[in-house]
């Protein structure tokens, strides 16, 4: 199987300077996930960072939202100061999910 798949990935960073390095980084997450469900057919990500209160520094949110024939599967993890853990968490959560719905259409 690729290193990489050819789905489509979109993503959209909010309330942070854009940053060629996390879209890379996402980018590079994303076309893995191919390997890990062959129906994927696209991916929208989103990157913000909500105004907290009470907090001393930036946390930064990442959505995930993948597209499989029939579903929708979507991942919201916990804010992370660092924008890279933020992404590497909902990515594995994102595999998990993928994960799972594969085994729910073996097990149909």
């Amino acid at each position: 199987m690729n290193e990489t798949s050819d789905i489509p990935v979109r993503i959209a960073i909010k309330d942070i300077p854009q940053s060629e390095a996390i879209e890379a980084k996402i980018r590079e997450k994303a076309g893995k996930l191919g390997r890990y469900c062959d129906r994927l057919t696209g991916c929208d990500v989103t990157v913000d960072s909500p105004e907290r209160r009470h907090h001393k520094g930036k946390l930064y949110n990442v959505h995930v939202r993948m597209h499989v024939p029939g579903e929708e599967l979507v991942v919201s993890r916990e804010p992370n100061e660092d924008p890279y853990v933020a992404i590497r968490d909902a990515f594995e959560a994102a595999k998990r999910q993928l994960d799972e719905y594969t085994a729910r259409r073996r097990g149909r």
